[in-house]
């Protein structure tokens, strides 16, 4: 059957008008997104069947181009139109950001980090440049790899917070494991760069761990 033939309440579609979209399913949000069905299958049938190959949602949106052109109703156009709607929600949290002060808009920090730093598959370590207010000027990646005290420089750091003109930074890096927790060298790290950048005057507000879950504040567990 047709999703057109479906009851009006039970079209995905029509169901986000009347309820929004988090009253969906995943496999209701995909359907959307997929806009038709194969033969044999509604969009709906369809979206089912990819969550079940892949996993889940999250699998599915972080697949990369091979992966993903590999499953039925998937190709090069979807995958385009998916990195686009991605890249757009980033860019989205990027602009609620930077609105308001990091400190008083702690969740906005979180999943803008999330959005971010969740999918990569490899560590990434980055900083949030905050002016005097605590507003976001710029966020930067600025290591890529195993992230310890050997691979992150302090003077790189300190050198991008001088061209940010910071008044603050908010640290983060991501533990492609996704265990958030924070290892001894991440403590020390984060020490090693409070001291460098107090010469210059800009202050470490925070260190956030991205993992599966909500990002870890190191602030908050009375790690800094």
């Amino acid at each position: 059957m047709s999703i057109r033939d479906w009851p009006a309440a039970e079209r995905p579609r029509e169901k986000l008008l009347e309820h929004g979209a988090a009253a969906l399913s995943d496999a209701e949000l995909l359907a959307i997104f997929l806009r038709t069905g194969v033969a044999g299958k509604s969009a709906v049938d369809l979206a089912r069947h990819l969550l079940a190959e892949f996993g889940s949602l999250r699998a599915l949106l972080e697949a990369d181009l091979d992966q993903f052109s590999a499953h039925l109703g998937l190709g090069p156009a979807k995958f385009a139109q998916l990195q686009a709607v991605l890249e757009m929600a980033r860019r989205h949290l990027a602009e609620r950001l930077r609105r308001d002060s990091a400190l008083e808009s702690p969740q906005a920090v979180r999943d803008y980090l999330k959005a971010r730093l969740r999918h990569e598959p490899h560590e990434l370590f980055g900083c949030l440049f905050l002016d005097a207010k605590h507003r976001v000027l710029a966020f930067e990646v600025l290591f890529h790899g195993t992230i310890d005290g050997a691979s992150v420089y302090p003077r790189q750091v300190v050198k991008r917070a001088l061209a940010q003109n910071a008044a603050a930074v908010i640290l983060t890096h991501n533990h492609p494991s996704g265990v958030a927790e924070p290892s001894q060298a991440d403590r020390q790290l984060t020490q090693r760069l409070k001291e460098a950048l107090a010469l210059i005057d800009v202050r470490v507000l925070d260190h956030f761990i991205v993992g599966d879950g909500e990002p870890l504040s190191m602030a908050e567990y009375g790690w800094m």
